[in-house]
């Protein structure tokens, strides 16, 4: 059984949460906004493809939703084995989340990327599965998260058909 949570929000475990997952946005957009007028310009792309400004507020809304999760799931911290896999989950598909700006946008890699958005959307499903196991918000607020890099994946896909 997963401990009772704290009622009263702590501050500061949810804006070290926050200050995490949005400091890997921001260097991931690092190698992204360098390349958006550049080589990502110069692909064929499909007609679903959202405008490049659409990108930087759907992220950081995700993000935000993201830290939040983790924050709730932090609250039952523990050395149970139940905690310790769902925080090895959530920073896994960060890494992922991470590593495929670097790979599209850095290295230019799109068949690449394909597969590490693939394995990105495997350990999203994991981690709603294991966050849930903590919080239902938690897990929860993870969905948005899941359906837009859903969405990505189909563009990512699109963009290596249409360019191979």
């Amino acid at each position: 059984m997963i401990p009772a949570v704290p009622r009263k929000f702590q501050f500061f475990p949810f804006l070290i949460s926050l200050i995490i997952t949005l400091a890997i946005g921001f260097v991931a957009s690092l190698f992204t906004r360098p390349e958006i007028a550049g080589w990502y310009s110069t692909l064929k792309k499909p007609s679903f493809n959202p405008p490049p400004w659409l990108f930087a507020p759907v992220w950081t809304a995700l993000y935000i939703m993201m830290a939040t999760a983790a924050h709730l799931v932090w609250k039952h911290r523990s050395r149970k084995p139940v905690y310790i896999i769902a925080r090895n989950i959530y920073f896994t598909q960060l890494a992922l989340n991470f590593s495929w700006s670097i790979v599209f946008f850095g290295l230019h890699q799109v068949p690449g990327a394909l597969i590490v958005i693939i394995l990105l959307w495997l350990s999203i499903i994991l981690n709603i599965n294991w966050f849930y196991k903590f919080s239902k918000a938690a897990g929860r607020l993870l969905w948005p998260y899941l359906l837009w890099v859903s969405f990505a994946a189909v563009l990512n896909a699109a963009i290596y058909l249409l360019n191979k």
